[in-house]
């Protein structure tokens, strides 16, 4: 997989570059040191994931990534930071990275870019049990409003508990099969972009 890596640390990035390329299946393609490097090194590299910092000067992680996901709904971000502030977490959920890491957890680095690589989100434990609490739930909304069935309903929030279509299959009587095809369904009668953006959602207007 192709990474490029982005932090105002120089020595930060010389040893990621270092780590990372110690992996077979591993290239770093690039290194930046603030936001506008992110997001004119992604134009022009292409990477299978952004490995990026979030503060750092000129520009930051979260900016950056909001204008790299705008011109590519696709782009795989995955947060690498020494901060678990709440607003960053909210911010990072919100615009769709696939991943929030602290550096601390170092050895949760290569497992994190092989399961954003797949397709999946990677958010810490510590992080995951503080979304409930972290976003507003003031606006609630009538789900029936946005054409989601019951059924569908009961989908999303077994979304939101965190379990996987195999796990939720099984609770409902379901195929997998008939999971799958129905939160692509759901995304698609949301406008959201994936898995993390729909437990969002539910927390927002449950």
């Amino acid at each position: 997989m192709k990474v490029l890596v982005v932090d105002d640390d120089k020595l930060v990035c010389v040893s990621l570059k270092t780590i990372l390329e110690a992996e077979k299946d591993i290239t770093v393609v690039g290194i930046g040191h603030n936001g506008k490097d992110a997001i004119e090194l992604y134009e022009s590299l292409k990477p299978d994931i952004l490995l990026m910092d979030i503060r750092m000067e000129t520009m930051t992680g979260l900016e950056a990534g909001e204008v790299i996901l705008k011109s590519d709904k696709n782009a795989k971000i995955l947060f690498l930071t020494t901060f678990s502030d709440d607003e960053y977490i909210i911010k990072a959920l919100q615009m769709g990275a696939k991943g929030y890491i602290i550096k601390q957890n170092f050895e949760s680095i290569v497992p994190s870019l092989r399961a954003v690589h797949m397709g999946q989100s990677v958010f810490g434990e510590d992080i995951v049990t503080k979304i409930p609490t972290l976003i507003n739930n003031s606006n609630k909304a009538d789900f029936s409003s946005f054409s989601i069935t019951d059924k569908e309903l009961d989908i999303i929030t077994n979304v939101a508990e965190g379990l996987s279509n195999k796990e939720i299959a099984s609770r409902l009587y379901l195929s997998e099969g008939t999971v799958r095809n129905s939160i692509t369904t759901i995304l698609e009668k949301l406008n959201l972009r994936d898995r993390t953006q729909l437990a969002i959602f539910y927390y927002k207007n449950k």
